[in-house]
């Protein structure tokens, strides 16, 4: 078993090789991350698919709770980090994983439910209309899941959305291994009807247009525990569509710490259930952060968990600004502050080591995951 430092090595990998910059620009930091590789798979039993799905997660456990939580052994994070992959034919597979360095630098009780609304004061949410909007990045890369969740699109066939979506931490959902996501698309009216107009058509409304999911992978991390204690911490899934989309899509990236995030804000986009069929964007400020969670008050109703966390910041390499999913938004939790009870908004933050094993989901080849 790997040691303490190794450990160490592992869990503070997020320390950026290049120090931030004291430019005026906010400025994406160069990150070594680790190696995450399949070790072995096995075949598991067909799931029932007979939970439930959750539009939401509540959590009794705060940054303090967090905060003071033992440190997991390597043993722990390797189990953490293997995963399921469920397949569109219903079957299911586990498998588990290794972790690496290739460079030296680089429990809670069920508590009381909240009420389903998750709005601070003012309502600060803004419905995206008309296609012009819709149909353009960043927004485009919002999609909504089959089982009533949003997702982002992070490659060309990849879809990355909030673990509790496909799984409640016991079993699959309902409707998972028929898993879809919906793009919003222009529904035209032909008016030439009756008319002396010919071979015209004007935008009516928007729908949705479905492509089915080919495969999705579920980290143990979130199989293993539950909202209530490590669970949160690996709130995320990232599914494999059965043909490309065709749209631009918003890449990953390590989080950085909220001290450096563009005016300390993170911005998301998802299709929140109390206006149906609305994209709904919002942004607000970090208002605390653990090693694995970013704690915030952005309005957000059941419906929007899984849209992907965003900022953007200056690319130094490339010259240019570039927006990054550096997060999933999840659910909320209940926090105990100096005995008054307040509540957050959590969004679960993609570490050096989510980094290596999402990107590895996507390319299959840990040469491309070597720089966050």
């Amino acid at each position: 078993m790997a040691g303490l430092p190794t450990l160490i090595l592992l869990l503070c990998a997020a320390k950026d090789v290049m120090p931030y910059s004291s430019h005026w620009k906010p400025t994406w930091p160069s990150y070594r991350v680790p190696v995450i590789l399949p070790q072995s798979t096995l075949n598991l039993d067909k799931p029932q698919f007979d939970a439930e799905a959750r539009l939401e997660v509540v959590s009794p456990c705060g940054p303090a709770c967090h905060k003071s939580s033992p440190l997991p052994t390597y043993e722990e994070v390797k189990n953490y980090l293997s995963y399921e992959t469920l397949y569109a034919n219903g079957s299911l597979t586990e498998t588990e994983v290794g972790i690496y360095i290739l460079s030296s630098t680089g429990d809670g009780s069920q508590g009381k439910s909240r009420t389903k609304r998750q709005i601070y004061g003012y309502d600060s949410r803004f419905s995206i209309f008309g296609k012009d909007f819709l149909l353009n990045y960043p927004f485009s890369t919002s999609v909504k899941l089959s089982t009533g969740c949003t997702g982002t699109l992070v490659a060309e066939k990849h879809v990355l959305t909030a673990a509790h979506c496909i799984h409640d931490g016991k079993s699959y959902v309902k409707g998972a291994q028929k898993l879809r996501v919906g793009f919003l698309k222009p529904k035209l009216k032909d008016v030439s009807k009756g008319t002396n107009i010919t071979n015209s058509a004007m935008p009516e409304k928007m729908k949705f247009q479905w492509i089915r999911v080919k495969r999705t992978h579920v980290p143990k991390g979130w199989i293993k525990g539950n909202a209530n204690d490590i669970g949160m911490d690996y709130d995320y899934a990232l599914l494999e569509l059965k043909k490309p989309h065709k749209r631009k899509f918003m890449k990953i990236g390590v989080s950085p710490p909220a001290r450096h995030l563009p005016g300390g804000r993170i911005h998301f986009s998802g299709y929140d259930n109390d206006r149906p069929g609305d994209l709904v964007y919002r942004f607000c400020d970090v208002k605390d952060e653990t090693y694995d969670l970013l704690y915030q008050q952005c309005d957000a109703q059941p419906g929007a968990s899984g849209s992907g966390v965003y900022v953007r910041m200056w690319k130094r390499q490339n010259h240019k600004w570039e927006r990054k999913i550096i997060g999933i938004f999840s659910g909320h939790q209940w926090v105990d502050m100096n005995g008054n009870p307040q509540d957050f908004n959590v969004a679960v933050r993609i570490t050096p080591l989510k980094y290596a094993q999402i990107c590895y989901w996507i390319k299959g080849n840990y040469l491309d995951c070597r720089e966050g």
